[in-house]
Parts: structure tokens; sequence; C-alpha cells
């Protein structure tokens, strides 16, 4: 079945309405659920293969978080779909107005390979959720894992509702040149332009989830041991491959030895050991030489095993090769500064950052740093926990990204919000017919002001 034939197929099926229905949407994703309960095993295995990742970090940054956005959708959609009252204005009393929420049609998601699983099904969960039929475009790079959902998915779902399509440059070109409803991204900028270009010629709405240099801010009154913990898992889980990772440090010029002893105890409490469960491979050798380049001095690093130890940058500057770019890899530039006005002045010189974290006792500080800064979303004392909040949209800004999901948010993202007007006829104002008037006017101003 060619991709064409699937694409028309899920565009007809969208158009009998089956999937409006909360019953459709529901044993759709209970069934995709019981899916991924059911194939666990195999799931683990398969990114094992693509990054000897552990089943315990699959579980807690990919599979666990699809459960639980499952669960809520489930739990919540006969509230999400309901429509909503608003009050009636003037010129429209007596009636009553209500806003709407419908699928957009057909969709297409474009995942990532750096968490294959959760950055290429969250986007379907919404979708589904929203009422739309769906076709999945998993990354390439992580071969095994896109082989395992593909498979799961398109033995057990009918193409005209939800269907994977695998490959690479060749299969995703092509798939851009049919006209979906709405385009979901996630990958680089540079790709999400071309992305962005292809939907533009049908007016395809789109989110991009991109990504960008995540500042992070360490003041002179933060906690260093809670920081540094913190900053290390954040920035080193999955071996740096995440796109809110703290790209890099900020700190005052007086707090960098205390910051770099802390920081280099933390990797070795959490990373002594990177053979075992707790580290994981860079998904190719072109991103391994990639990481190599970027770095600019030799890595302690094992090329035939796509392992780079976690590296600190102690004295990175800001002309330096690693800040030219998304790092995406476990190397941590620290910057240091003397005043922290010249230090948001270089922040906001740059493309607006996916995530930003700033680590201080004074909520005062914090909120400067938070208010002189545009970024997607981000964390005080904390990184890239905020992911885990589904109430919290999660999505970028300028060069970072466009349009948001998680939860309710990823519903709204799929979903068209139709205004609708329901008016009687026994009472009718005649001031807005002609022939017009001065009296009419005057009523006219009264009314709208």
């Amino acid at each position: 079945m060619n991709t064409a034939h699937i694409v028309h197929e899920q565009r007809t099926f969208f158009h009998s309405n089956a999937t409006k229905s909360l019953a459709y949407r529901i044993a759709m994703l209970t069934q995709l659920k019981n899916l991924l309960r059911e194939n666990e095993s195999m799931l683990y295995e398969a990114i094992y293969k693509d990054f000897k990742k552990s089943a315990f970090e699959t579980y807690t940054t990919e599979l666990g978080f699809l459960f639980h956005e499952i669960r809520i959708a489930i739990k919540s959609l006969k509230k999400w779909t309901k429509p909503k009252r608003v009050m009636s204005d003037i010129a429209n009393f007596p009636s009553r107005q209500l806003i709407i929420p419908e699928p957009l049609g057909s969709v297409l998601v474009i995942g990532a390979w750096n968490y294959p699983y959760q950055l290429s099904l969250a986007p379907v969960i919404a979708a589904i959720a929203a009422g739309n039929t769906v076709m999945l475009k998993p990354s390439e790079m992580a071969f095994h894992t896109s082989k395992a959902m593909a498979t799961i998915i398109n033995d057990t779902f009918a193409p005209q509702s939800l269907h994977v399509i695998e490959g690479g440059v060749k299969e995703t070109t092509e798939l851009l040149t049919h006209r979906f409803d709405k385009i979901f991204f996630t990958g680089s900028t540079a790709v999400g332009r071309i992305v962005y270009e292809a939907a533009a010629k049908h007016l395809t709405p789109v989110v991009l989830e991109l990504g960008g240099k995540s500042p992070t801010f360490v003041l002179e009154d933060a906690n260093i041991n809670v920081a540094a913990r913190r900053i290390v898992w954040a920035k080193f889980l999955n071996a740096g491959q995440t796109c809110i990772a703290p790209d890099y440090i900020l700190v005052p010029a007086s707090l960098k030895a205390s910051l770099i002893e802390a920081l280099k105890m933390e990797v070795r409490r959490q990373f002594s050991n990177l053979e075992g469960e707790n580290y994981v491979q860079i998904i190719n050798e072109r991103n391994f030489d990639r990481l190599h380049e970027c770095a600019g001095t030799t890595l302690i690093s094992d090329r035939s095993k796509r392992i780079i130890a976690p590296t600190i940058f102690e004295n990175a500057q800001w002309e330096d090769c690693i800040m030219r770019d998304e790092i995406f890899g476990p190397i941590l530039p620290v910057i240091t500064y003397e005043n922290l006005e010249d230090a948001l002045d270089r922040v906001k010189a740059r493309e607006k950052p996916l995530a930003c974290y700033v680590y201080t006792n004074s909520r005062k500080k914090a909120h400067r740093i938070i208010d002189a800064l545009s970024f997607g979303g981000g964390a005080v004392n904390d990184s890239i926990m905020h992911l885990t909040n589904p109430k919290l949209p999660f999505g970028g800004v300028g060069a970072s990204g466009m349009g948001s999901y998680h939860g309710k948010h990823g519903f709204d993202a799929f979903s068209h919000h139709k205004s609708m007007l329901y008016k009687g006829t026994l009472f009718e104002l005649p001031f807005k017919y002609a022939p017009y008037s001065a009296w009419k006017l005057k009523l006219v101003k009264f009314l709208l002001g």
C-alpha cells in the first residue's frame, strides 16, 4: 500500500465522522496503551540496540510518560470535548454562544530519534484524543525503535486510522508533498525550516518542536551541591541527547571553582560506570564525530562503542566552537561573568532557547532573569523537570519552535475551536438594518462604546 493511498484512505475515513465520537477516541487510546504494555519487552530490546538504553531509563523517560498521557486523555476527554459556553454580547442579545472543539482532520507526526518512543507517540496520543487520523513517520536514525513501532502499530491498527511510514529523507520528502490538516515535527531547526516550507505550500498549520542552546544560571546564593547534582543528572541523561538539557552554565567568576568541584564530584557519583545501565550511547558515528569536532579538544571516548564520557569544559568562552550550536551531547561548557546584565545581553543576542534554568534562593533574582529572557519553558532550582507536568504546555519560541503540547495543550494543538452563535427568532433589534439614521448611530455608539 503506497503512501498516497493511505493518505487518501485516512482523509476519507475522517470525512465519515467516525473519529469524532468519544467512544472511538477512548477505544483507540486504550488499544494503544494495551499494545505498549503487551510489547514492553520488545520495545526495551529495540531501544537497547539503538542506544544501549536501560529498561529503567526507557520506562521513566519514554513509556511511563506515554502511559501517563494516555491515562490523562481518557480521563479528561469528556470534559475537553464539551462545548464551552461564553457570555452573549449586547449586539446578539438574546442568544447562546459556544466554543466547540473539533478535530482538524488527517495529521502527520514526524518524530525524533533522541527519545524515539516519547517524541513520536506523545503527539500521536494527542492527535487521536482530538479525533484525528494519524500518519506517523519515526526517525530512521533510531532504526530498531522505528521498526518496533511500525511493526506493532501497523499489525494492530487499520491504516485508515493510524499508520507508521518508515524510511529516511526520501520517504519524508514524499510525505511532505501531500496535504495534511496539521503537521507536528520534532527535530532540528534546520529540518524544521524544510518542514515549514513544505507545509506552507498547502497552508498547513504546523507545530515545530526544535531546540537551541539552553542556558543555566547558577547565582551566588544558590545551593551549590543541590545545583550540581540536578544539573549533572539533567545534562548527562541520555548522554546529553535531550533537547531541553542544560546546554551551558553561566556562573559568577567568584563561584566558578566551587561549582566546578561540585560538578565533578557529581559526575563521579552518578556516572562512574559508563558500561552499565546508567549511561547510553551516542546515536551514531556521525554524531560521535560531530561532538569531537565541536569540542575542539580530546574527549575521553570510545568510537567502537559510541561512548563519550561526561565532560565539563571549565574555561569555555563565548567565541568557542562549542558555543555556536546546540551541543546535543555529554559536553557541558562553563562560562563565567562579572556582571549579570552583560551575561543576559549575551544570551539575548542569540536565538531564543527552548529552555532556561536558574539556580538561586532569591525569588527576585530568579524573576530578573526569567523576565529578561524569552524561552520556551524552564525551572528555578531544577532542570528539565518542567517537562513532567502535563498541565504545563511544552514548546519553543522563535527558532526553538512554535506551538505546544502535553495534556490538554496537546488536545488543543490538534483541534480547531469553532465559534457558534445560536439565536432565537422571537425578538429583533431593528437598529442594524437600513435605512440608517442619526438616532440609530447614537444607539450603536451607546451600545458598542
